[in-house]
Formats: structure tokens, C-alpha cells, sequence
């Protein structure tokens, strides 16, 4: 709960710069001048930018959390079975042991979105944020039934 009430003030904050950054581009844009305008259509261009990616994102979030809802429905959320240190950080053999278990499933169905969803979270115990977002994306689009990315 308290990732999402982060992600949802911290969307809201950047909403609200996007506003004021583009409300500066327009002020710039009623300049008039080459110069200021030229600026004004920079300064507009970042506030599309942000809000195209925070809109990706929160559909990327959103898509996970259905599949997640989905596998906890059936029962196949995969089950904590890592080490933990004394501090509460995942041990990396516990990681890599729970990941190697992890790939072999995906790599015997690798058609199944949910062996892809599992995998995801085994690379994101691992620390591995870029393969599991890229697991995730595959979940998704499998589940999706559209084509999986490479």
C-alpha cells in the first residue's frame, strides 16, 4: 500500500511541474520574439515528454498489477522462499538459486504467461530491474495474446 500512495503523490507532483513548466513555455511562446518562442517550443516539449512516460508507466503498472491479481486468483503467485539477512535484504544465493529455479520453468513453457510473470519477480529479487521489467512486458503481452517482445 505504501508504494502505491508513493507512486500516486509522486505522479501528482509531476503533474503538477508539468503544468507549471508548460505554463512557462506558453508565457514564452506569447513573447513573440524567434528567440523566446524557439525556447517556448523547447520548454513545451519536456512537460509531452514527461507525461507521455508517466503514462507508460502507469499503464505498465497497471497491466502488472491485473496479471498479479490474476495469478493470485488462481493461486500461482510464486511463494517467498528467499534468505534474508539479519537487516531483511534478499541474500543474492537465495536470489540466484529461487532465479535459476525461475528460468528453467520459463524456459520449458516458454509460451506461458505466467511462468514469465514468476521469472520477472525472480530478476527483480535479484536485482535485476531492466530483465524484469522486460520479463514483465513479455507477461503482459502473452497474457495479452499479442506478440511477445524479443
Amino acid at each position: 500500500m505504501r508504494a502505491k500512495i508513493t507512486y500516486f503523490v509522486t505522479a501528482a507532483v509531476l503533474v503538477v511541474y508539468f503544468v507549471l513548466v508548460g505554463s512557462r513555455g506558453v508565457m514564452l511562446l506569447k513573447q513573440g520574439t524567434a528567440l523566446t518562442v524557439a525556447f517556448g517550443v523547447a520548454v513545451l516539449i519536456l512537460p509531452v515528454i514527461g507525461v507521455w512516460f508517466l503514462w507508460k508507466n502507469t499503464q505498465f503498472v497497471s497491466r502488472a498489477n491485473r496479471l498479479a491479481a490474476e495469478l493470485d486468483a488462481e493461486g500461482g503467485l510464486p511463494v517467498d522462499e528467499l534468505v534474508r539477512t539479519p537487516g531483511g535484504r534478499i541474500d543474492r544465493g537465495s536470489a540466484d538459486a529461487v532465479f535459476a529455479k525461475r528460468r528453467a520453468e520459463t524456459e520449458d513453457s516458454p509460451d506461458d504467461w505466467r511462468c514469465w510473470f514468476r521469472l520477472a519477480v525472480a530478476y527483480h529479487d535479484a536485482r535485476d530491474t531492466p530483465r524484469a521489467r522486460r520479463a514483465m512486458q513479455r507477461a503482459i503481452a502473452l497474457h495479452d495474446g499479442r506478440p511477445a517482445p524479443s
